[in-house]
């Protein structure tokens, strides 16, 4: 496992695809995906970590923590909070400890860094994972959703 680097675009877009791919039931065709996602990256990647899982040679997994810096308060220490986001195990590599190692690699760092809180919209499937690493539903967080 490893932070991605400059590099590692096509490997992020290659997983970030295959669970759009796994998640819509088949193969997407989108020519503009590989260009579009390249710019996304180019501009988020100064204010993400993104960790990638290895088996062998072949990345197999990816979590990026998107940090937020807090506005400065008088008389208070800066500080910063994270979202927790595009956690994806492939699925032949689920259940092998993968998720639990990049887990604890994005708190690990967000403790060791100070950060006051990681927030993150999970999947059914994946509650009781976040459960195991310590996070609990959150009822002092408000959601507003997109009016239809």
């Amino acid at each position: 496992m490893r932070l991605a680097g400059d590099g590692d675009s096509a490997l992020l877009a290659g997983l970030r695809a295959a669970w759009v791919e796994e998640n819509s039931g088949g193969p997407v065709v989108d020519d503009g995906y590989a260009a579009a996602f390249d710019a996304w990256y180019e501009r988020e990647r100064e204010q993400r970590l993104t960790w990638l899982a290895f088996v062998d040679d072949a990345c197999v997994g990816m979590l990026n923590l998107l940090v937020f810096a807090r506005m400065p308060r008088p008389g208070m220490p800066d500080s910063c909070w994270g979202y927790l986001a595009n956690f994806y195990v492939a699925a032949e590599h689920r259940g092998s400890g993968i998720g639990t190692t990049l887990l604890a690699a994005c708190t690990g760092y967000a403790d060791q860094a100070g950060f006051v809180r990681i927030v993150l919209s999970p999947s059914e499937r994946s509650v009781p994972l976040y459960e195991r690493s310590g996070f609990a539903a959150a009822t002092s967080l408000m959601l507003r959703t997109r009016p239809d």
